[in-house]
C-alpha cells in the first residue's frame, strides 16, 4: 500500500470516528433533553389534574365520585389536560380495581401499572401496540370516601419520530462528510507526499544514469531537509563516480600506451630468439641477436620498474630521513661525468652545504630522470648545470641545460605519463615518457613542486623545490 493511500485512510478513519462520535452524541443529548422536557411537562399536567380532582372532591357534597368523573370529562372535552389515556379507579376489598372513569384504555396497556405508594407517583415510558411511545404516570389520590388511583399517559411518539428523522439526516450527512472529507484528505495527502514522489523520481533518474539531476526542494520542513540531504549525497556520489570514470579512463590510456610500448621490443625479442633457436646464424650474427635481446630486455626492465614506481608511489607514503643534497648531487655528477663527456656534454654542479628530510633513493631517481631528459635534449653536446640551495623547510635543486628547449604549449603536459615532446626522437633514444611522471610523483611525496622554464633553441631550466622539512 502506498504511503499516500495510508495517510488518506488514516485521516478518513479519524474523521469518521470524530464525526461519528460527535454526531451521535449530539443527537442523543438533544433527544434526552427533549424527553426530559416532555416528562416535566407531563408531570406538571398530571399534578394539575390531581390537584383539580382533590379540590373538586373537597367542595362537592356528592357521596359518590360522579363529580370527579364529570370534572375529568370536562377537562378532556376542553383539551386542558393533553393526555392520551386516563383511568381513575379505587381498590376493592378483594384487591381488584373498580374503574370510575376511563378514556382510551386500549391506547396504552395500563393494566400493568404498578400500584403507586404516596401521592408523588411514578413515571415510566410505555409502548402501545402500534409502536408508539407514552409517558405513564401513576399516583394515589385521597378522597372523602377512600383512596383513589389515577393513571395517565402522555403521547411522546413525536419525539422518537423526530429522533429517527435526525438520525436519518445524520447518516446522509455523515456519508456526505466522509465522501467530501475523503477527497480533501486525498488532496492533502497528495500535496504532503508530492515532494516524496519528486524525490523518488529523482532517485530513479539518478539510478538510471542521469547523475546531474537533482530533486527540487519545496520547503524547509523535514521533507525539504531530506531532499537537501539527498541532493548533497547525489552531488558527492556524482563527484566520486566522475573521479572513478576519470581514473578508469586514465588507466585505460595508461595501459594502452604501455601495451603499445611493449609491443615493438617484445616482437623484436621473439623474432631474434626464434632466429637463435633455428641455428642458421653465424657466430657473429648470434652475438648481435643476443646483444639486441639483452638491450631490449633492459629497456623493458626499466619500463616495468618505472611503471611499478608510478603505481606504487601513489598508494603509500615514504619515510623521510635526514640527508645532504650536496652529497647526493655531487655523487651523481661524479658518476655520470665521464659518460656524458663521451657525448660532448659538460656536467657541472654548485651545491650549498646543509641537511634536510628526504628519501635519498627517490631523489637519486629524480635526478637521473631529469639529467637524462637534459641529455636527450642535446643533439651535438652542450652544458648541464646543477645548482642546489638550502631552504627553511627543505632544499631547491635547479638543472639547466643548453639543449633545444621545450615549446611553451607543451610544458603543461610533459609530466603526464607517456607524454613525449618529440615522439620520434624520444623513441629513437629509448624514451617512453614515464620519467617526468615519476619525477612529479617523487616531488609530490616530498610536498614540493616541479617547475619548467624553457625557450625553444635556448635550453631549459627545471626547478625542483622539496619541502620535506629541515633536518
Amino acid at each position: 500500500m502506498r504511503f499516500r493511500l495510508k495517510i488518506t485512510l488514516c485521516m478518513v478513519w479519524l474523521l469518521a470516528l470524530a464525526f461519528g462520535i460527535g454526531g451521535s452524541l449530539l443527537v442523543t443529548l438533544n433527544f434526552s433533553g427533549n424527553l426530559e422536557q416532555a416528562a416535566e411537562t407531563a408531570i406538571s399536567s398530571y399534578r394539575m389534574v390531581l390537584s383539580t380532582l382533590q379540590i373538586v372532591d373537597e367542595t362537592s357534597p356528592e357521596p359518590d365520585y360522579s363529580n370527579l368523573t364529570e370534572a375529568l370529562s370536562q377537562m378532556s372535552a376542553q383539551g386542558m389536560a393533553g393526555w392520551s389515556a386516563i383511568r381513575l379507579g379505587s381498590e376493592q376489598k378483594d384487591g381488584s380495581f373498580d374503574y370510575l372513569y376511563e378514556e382510551n384504555p386500549d391506547a396504552v396497556d395500563l393494566s400493568a401499572a404498578a400500584v403507586p405508594q404516596g401521592s408523588q407517583g411514578n413515571v415510566t415510558v410505555a409502548r402501545d401496540g402500534h409502536g408508539g411511545r407514552h409517558i405513564r404516570i401513576s399516583a394515589s389520590l385521597s378522597a372523602a370516601n377512600g383512596t383513589l388511583y389515577l393513571d395517565q399517559c402522555y403521547n411522546i411518539s413525536a419525539l422518537y419520530v423526530q429522533r429517527d428523522g435526525q438520525l436519518r439526516i445524520y447518516r446522509w450527512v455523515f456519508l456526505a462528510v466522509i465522501a467530501v472529507g475523503g477527497v480533501l484528505c486525498w488532496a492533502m495527502a497528495y500535496w504532503l507526499t508530492k515532494p516524496l514522489s519528486a524525490l523518488s523520481a529523482a532517485s530513479k533518474r539518478f539510478a538510471a544514469g542521469d547523475l546531474s539531476y537533482r530533486a527540487p526542494v519545496t520547503g524547509d520542513d523535514e521533507v525539504g531537509a531530506l531532499t537537501e540531504d539527498f541532493n548533497a549525497m547525489a552531488e558527492k556520489l556524482q563527484q566520486n563516480i566522475a573521479a572513478i570514470r576519470d581514473a578508469a579512463a586514465r588507466q585505460e590510456d595508461f595501459m594502452g600506451n604501455f601495451a603499445h610500448e611493449m609491443k615493438n621490443p617484445m616482437t623484436a625479442i621473439i623474432g631474434y630468439a626464434e632466429l637463435i633457436r633455428s641455428q642458421t646464424l653465424t657466430e657473429a650474427e648470434q652475438m648481435d641477436a643476443a646483444n639486441y635481446i639483452f638491450s631490449e630486455g633492459k629497456r623493458l626492465e626499466s619500463l616495468s620498474l618505472k611503471l611499478l614506481d608510478i603505481l606504487v608511489l601513489k598508494k603509500k607514503e615514504v619515510e623521510l630521513v635526514p640527508a645532504k643534497p650536496a652529497q647526493i648531487v655531487g655523487s651523481m655528477v661524479r658518476h655520470l661525468e665521464r659518460v656524458y663527456a663521451e657525448q660532448g656534454i659538460v656536467l657541472q654542479c654548485r651545491c650549498e652545504d646543509g641537511e634536510c628530510l628526504m628519501e635519498p633513493d627517490l631523489i637519486r631517481s629524480l635526478l637521473v630522470n631529469l639529467l637524462d631528459n637534459a641529455r636527450k635534449a642535446m643533439d651535438k653536446g652542450g652544458n648541464i648545470y646543477i645548482v642546489s640551495q638550502m631552504t627553511p623547510d627543505g632544499c631547491a635543486i635547479r638543472i639547466l641545460d643548453t639543449g633545444r628547449g621545450i615549446p611553451e604549449e607543451e610544458i603543461d603536459h610533459i609530466t603526464e605519463a607517456f607524454y613525449r615532446v618529440d615522439k620520434s626522437r624520444s623513441r629513437a633514444q629509448g624514451g617512453v615518457g614515464l620519467g617526468l611522471a615519476l619525477c612529479n610523483e617523487i616531488v609530490r611525496l616530498h610536498k614540493g613542486s616541479l617547475k619548467f622554464e624553457s625557450r625553444v633553441g635556448n635550453g631549459t631550466c627545471v626547478t625542483v623545490v622539496l619541502r620535506g622539512g629541515a633536518a
